[in-house]
């Protein structure tokens, strides 16, 4: 066999030691310095020749920095004669804008899948993508995990005495719908208007939550504003408790001193993204084994699929 290697960028070292250590291999060697003015210095330490390489290398802050990081690293293999590249990323950054949504604004999702192709990528990994349209902008394979394998198994151990599903906005729906339908429960939802960007107001909650133990579903939480006066909403209706699964805990700016201060009673995450600072009620739940099981079967012409029947 040709062999594969795994290397990680500096966005979540810890994430691509924990991928290495369930497949029992080291990561591969490179050098990543940056040079006086920020630019970013990218050395292949082994040789990749006719080997199939995968680089662990999430995309979130800095996005711009971690972004061309993997750009980079691409084309340093590529010209390393490595026969393919795979690009894990575990979380997609420039994903929420997948559409023209108004007039004179960018398809992001769109320019990043261009660029990786044009870096010379030959397949995505990534994981609970914030719109599943997101890989039709690529022309080559995208394996769009569920992050709702880890939270199910979460979830039916804290044994609920009410459980029911709840999405914090209409968006949301179908991603809160597939997980209540896994789990057999039912499902309300949250009708927000959201006035301008990281700023939302809750208006009406659609369902009956009265004595319930509410769980929020959503692929990413930024600053927390939704999710926070979601929680305040739905205590304000009834609810007996109130917990929130996001894959994705980009949590920036006031989102931890929301968090602690709100009325949510848990927050479960993954790890695609290292948190930034601890909190009681944040618990952090390990995708590594998942996407190191995926590693695994890319590399043997496995399904992939076959991980979620």
């Amino acid at each position: 066999m040709r062999g594969y290697k795994v290397f990680s960028g500096t966005a979540n070292p810890e994430f691509s030691k924990a991928v290495a250590k369930y497949l029992s291999i080291p990561l591969s060697e490179a050098t990543i310095n940056r040079f006086s003015d920020g630019e970013i210095n990218v050395q292949i330490s082994e040789s990749v020749r006719g080997r199939d390489v995968f680089i662990i290398q999430s995309t979130c802050a800095p996005a711009n920095a971690n972004l061309m990081e993997l750009l980079i690293m691409t084309d340093a293999l590529r010209r390393s004669s490595a026969n393919t590249i795979t690009a894990i990323v575990p979380y997609f950054g420039y994903a929420r804008q997948d559409r023209k949504a108004a007039p004179r604004v960018p398809i992001t999702a769109k320019l990043v899948a261009n660029l990786f192709e044009t870096a010379g990528i030959d397949r995505v990994v990534t994981v609970d993508l914030h719109a599943g349209q997101i890989q039709g902008f690529f022309d080559i394979p995208v394996d769009n995990l569920y992050g709702s394998i880890v939270f199910k198994d979460y979830l039916q151990r804290k044994n609920l005495p009410n459980p029911i599903i709840a999405s914090p906005d209409i968006g949301g729906v179908a991603r809160a719908r597939n997980f209540a339908k896994q789990l057999d429960l039912d499902l309300v939802i949250i009708d927000k208007r959201r006035e301008k960007a990281n700023e939302s107001e809750v208006m009406n909650i659609i369902g009956n939550v009265e004595g319930k133990d509410v769980i929020l579903i959503d692929d990413m939480i930024d600053t927390a504003g939704t999710i926070v006066k979601a929680a305040g909403a739905l205590k304000k209706n009834g609810a007996a408790s109130v917990m929130a699964f996001c894959t994705h805990p980009v949590l920036s700016g006031p989102a931890y001193e929301r968090i602690d201060k709100g009325e949510l009673d848990e927050l479960v995450v993954t790890d695609t993204i290292p948190l930034k600072q601890e909190s009681e009620k944040i618990t952090v739940l390990s995708v590594a084994h998942l996407f190191s099981e995926v590693i695994r079967r890319i590399y043997h012409n496995e399904s992939v699929n076959g991980l979620f029947i």
